[in-house]
């Protein structure tokens, strides 16, 4: 198991950035697949952003593509989300997680290591 923790998350203005963070520890992230979920309040956890184990390569939900990017850095074992642009319909809780097998990635049950989450609120 891979134990993972975000950071990063804070209030921002519309039009402003924020890096989020996905610090893991017990496993190397280079064996997993890297994503980041999103929950406001009342709605379904929604998919943002994966980075795939095997090459690095990335996908974007349609609400992400060209406002955020996903990275990790393998030497300090983080990922991050970097989101510019940002929108008032971005508020939420920001989710990190791992999965080791699948190729569903856009489906939260793919995902066995969750963090805890760290709120992200984009006033008007």
């Amino acid at each position: 198991q891979v134990q993972l923790v975000e950071s990063g998350g804070g209030l921002v203005q519309a039009g402003g950035s924020l890096r989020l963070s996905c610090a893991a520890s017990g496993r190397t992230i280079s064996g997993y697949n890297m994503a980041w979920f999103r929950q406001a309040p009342g709605k379904e956890r929604d998919f943002v952003a994966v980075i795939i184990w095997t090459g690095g390569s990335t996908l974007y939900a349609d609400s992400a593509k060209g406002r955020f990017s996903i990275s990790r850095d393998i030497v300090k074992n983080t990922m991050y989300l970097q989101m510019n642009s940002l929108k008032p319909e971005d508020t939420a809780v920001y989710y990190c997680a791992a999965a080791r097998y699948g190729d569903n990635w856009r489906v939260p049950t793919l995902y066995d290591n969750w963090g805890q989450g760290t709120q992200v609120t984009v006033s008007s």
